[in-house]
């Protein structure tokens, strides 16, 4: 008798419009075609079983941020009903962007970052450009870039965001980012997939509270030795060198030229499967793999 895998893709709730993940789509065809019954599920559904599911694969929670204790209660209720990937304390780990400080103590090159809790007096720079953001966003959420002359906007915002129990970062703005672009390599089974490159997200004068543009100009890439080590390094960090189904190693060049680490995804990335259909099978057979083993 043939077995065949329930696989539960979680996602969120769009409402009235239209879903904002076309991986998602093709993956639920995909797997079907290739004997699972695979079917798309909102991570806040009451109603849904998680437990009949062999595997449940975090794909597209982007809600989850706005929410983070519930999507926390959620995340530890599925992995502890059934295989949840990535596994609940990794993807409890990587909610929190204070990870980079992890990462670097254990030699990972990083955009350099400070952090300052609700109570903090944050000390702004007076000599550069910076980017202001929370360690618990996604999709450029409460993030903008400011200039020394910028600080009374900076301060309101950080006070925004303390008001709101943020703990706010605070980075260099990394100027190749203007030149050459951020870097998405994309890892999925252990091994690199594939890599695309977009442009800056965020530009100078724009309110951390506009609705931003989460990739743009997105365009395939070829990832060098460089930046595939420092990928490679970064995940080989992961406290216990977990088994992750998948992850996105976001780089940018700093003003040596070298790739440092902006963000390691392991909760929901966009596989941007669109830009990379070749990568398909590959994913399908890594799912099947994983929801089987």
């Amino acid at each position: 008798m043939t077995h065949t895998p329930r696989i539960a893709l979680a996602t969120y709730d769009p409402g009235s419009e239209a879903s904002k993940d076309r991986d998602l789509p093709v993956l639920l065809r995909e797997l079907a075609a290739a004997g699972a019954e695979a079917t798309a599920a909102y991570w806040d559904d009451p109603e849904i079983d998680w437990a009949a599911h062999g595997l449940v694969v975090i794909r597209s929670t982007w809600d989850y941020s706005w929410r983070a204790e519930e999507f926390a209660a959620w995340v530890a209720r599925c992995g502890k009903a059934t295989r949840l990937a990535n596994p609940a304390d990794i993807v409890r780990w990587n909610t929190d962007k204070r990870y980079l400080g992890e990462l670097a103590a254990a030699g990972v090159p990083i955009v350099p970052t400070r952090y300052f809790a609700p109570g903090d007096v944050p000390a702004l720079p007076d000599d550069l450009e910076y980017v202001v953001k929370p360690t618990s966003g996604a999709g450029a959420r409460y993030a903008a870039r400011y200039t020394p002359a910028d600080r009374e906007t900076a301060v309101r915002h950080l006070s925004r965001m303390h008001t709101e129990g943020f703990t706010a970062m605070v980075q260099p703005y990394m100027r190749g980012i203007d030149v050459t672009g951020e870097r998405a390599l994309q890892f999925f089974g252990g091994r690199l997939l594939h890599a695309s490159r977009k442009g800056a997200v965020l530009a100078s004068g724009t309110a951390y509270d506009a609705d931003k543009v989460a990739h743009p100009g997105l365009e395939p890439w070829t990832p060098t030795p460089a930046e595939v080590s420092v990928a490679e390094r970064a995940l080989a960090a992961v406290p216990g060198a977990p088994e992750l189904l998948y992850a996105r190693v976001d780089l940018v060049l700093g003003d040596d030229g070298e790739p440092r680490l902006m963000e390691l995804e392991l909760v929901e990335p966009n596989l941007f499967l669109d830009l990379h259909p070749g990568s398909v099978p590959g994913v399908v057979e890594t799912i099947l793999a994983a929801a089987n083993g």
